[in-house]
């Protein structure tokens, strides 16, 4: 009797692959998406060229991955206390953005989404995924357009300040916006 064949991924595979995606998000962090070409890339993750080139034969192919791979990004499950779970969540959320360099991540790919509709359609996976821990908490207090704008606002604040104010939001800055948030929708009703 024959039996079936073992797809278990490799561990050495998946090292090698994670490796190569994480070095491939460095190099677009601190480098920009024309440094991120196969030579390079093989240089700073310190494999061949080659293991670069077989695993991802063109630099959109590269782009595609590692931003699907930057998609895995983890999230606070939520206790039912929302001002609770929404400071959590921008908290896990400042967090990622510094390990990971999220906001110069997101500006590459904002920019590769411009001309690329499989870039943008990256983007609206990314995004989408984003904010749906706290569009779901949101949702419990707001509806139409203020659970929209409360949605954007939240994450886009703590955004913004990585982006355009030198570094994410301390502590009380993210609890005084999800404060302000609340009582907005409250004053709505």
């Amino acid at each position: 009797m024959a039996t079936a064949p073992d797809n278990t991924p490799d561990a050495r595979v998946v090292r090698t692959r994670n490796d190569i995606l994480a070095a491939a998000l460095k190099v677009l962090a601190d480098e920009g998406q024309e440094a991120l070409t196969h030579p390079h890339l093989a240089r700073v993750a310190g494999y061949s060229r080659a293991t670069v080139y077989k695993h991802w034969p063109t630099r959109g192919d590269l782009l595609r991955e590692a931003f699907h791979w930057l998609n895995d990004m983890p999230h606070h499950t939520p206790t039912g206390d929302l001002r609770e779970d929404l400071i959590a969540e921008l908290t896990m959320f400042r967090t990622v953005m510094r390990v990971y360099r999220v906001d110069r991540l997101l500006a590459v790919l904002a920019d590769l989404a411009v001309s690329s509709k499989e870039m943008a359609q990256i983007r609206d996976e990314m995004v989408d995924d984003g904010e749906a821990v706290i569009r779901s908490m949101l949702a419990t207090v707001a509806h139409g357009p203020a659970l929209e704008a409360a949605s954007l606002m939240l994450p886009g604040f703590v955004l913004n300040a990585a982006m355009l104010h030198d570094g994410p939001p301390d502590d009380d800055l993210i609890a005084a916006a999800v404060d302000i948030t609340l009582a907005g929708i409250r004053a709505k009703d």
